[in-house]
């Protein structure tokens, strides 16, 4: 148990500490970006690298993150802000700002809801940490160029609201359904596998999930798709309760998580 402690502590510090210059070079590449305007002083080859340079700066940045998230819920150290929330509005959002960003790969992301409004209690920002992840794991696996397709479906049932995630994509083993929320799993571990990864997203979605009191089950055919269904209790809570309410759509900086989260998607 003490060296389990010792190697949390190691890897959350040493990812903080990674952190840190990978942020100085992204901003002196943004910095050099601004200097490369087209028509003017662009230099198209420099261009090129710079997206490069860029893309796997987000690509460590998602990594670090993920590190630092999981040892958090590891360790218990992790603070879930319970605000009284629109999760439609959320989910909606979410998908809609993906839909866009990856319009250029062919891929249809489709939002469906009878419901108009939910209030539940929860954390949006790990919400949005929850939607997107899994999105971006159905991005990569669903062909892109014609066909391919991914809906997002909310749901009333009981007193749970249901957010089910499904695509047309390569689908999951059926040997391997049972160890995909465990950390460090991949399902295609070979060198040659299209997109990279470090294995912990899916582990630390099913840790904001059960932070949120509810649960994360996944269907799967091979070479016919997946689907992963989230549930979450309807309830809400007192004001003495919740936190200081934020502005959802003035501080959640969305499209910045997106380029992150994506950023191991290559040609996006």
């Amino acid at each position: 148990m003490e060296y389990e402690n010792i190697r949390k502590e190691f890897f959350s510090n040493i990812s903080h500490e990674l952190r840190t210059p990978i942020n100085v070079i992204l901003s002196a590449i943004q910095l050099i970006e601004v200097t490369n305007i087209p028509g003017k002083s662009q230099n198209k080859f420099v261009g090129k690298y710079l997206d490069t340079m860029k893309r796997n700066c987000y690509r460590l940045m998602r990594t670090f993150n993920n590190i630092i998230e999981v040892t958090k819920v590891d360790t218990d150290y992790y603070d879930i802000n319970f605000q009284n929330i629109d999760i439609v509005d959320i989910v909606r959002e979410v998908t809609e700002e993906v839909e866009e960003y990856i319009k250029d790969i062919e891929v249809k992301v489709i939002f469906n809801s009878k419901l108009k409004e939910k209030i539940i209690a929860a954390d949006p920002e790990k919400i949005e940490n929850i939607i997107l992840n899994i999105l971006s794991n159905a991005v990569k696996f669903t062909k892109s160029g014609g066909g391919g397709k991914i809906i997002v479906n909310v749901f009333e049932k009981e007193e749970s609201i249901f957010i089910s995630i499904e695509d047309t994509g390569i689908g999951i083993p059926e040997d391997k359904l049972d160890m995909i929320f465990e950390k460090f799993t991949q399902v295609n571990k070979s060198l040659t596998r299209n997109h990279e990864g470090s294995g912990m997203g899916l582990a630390l979605v099913k840790s904001l999930v059960d932070k949120h009191n509810g649960r994360i089950t996944v269907k799967s055919s091979l070479g016919v798709g997946s689907e992963f269904i989230i549930e979450l209790p309807i309830r809400n809570i007192s004001d003495e309760v919740a936190v200081e309410a934020i502005n959802y759509n003035t501080y959640s900086n969305l499209y910045e998580k997106i380029k992150i989260e994506f950023s191991d998607i290559y040609g996006i």
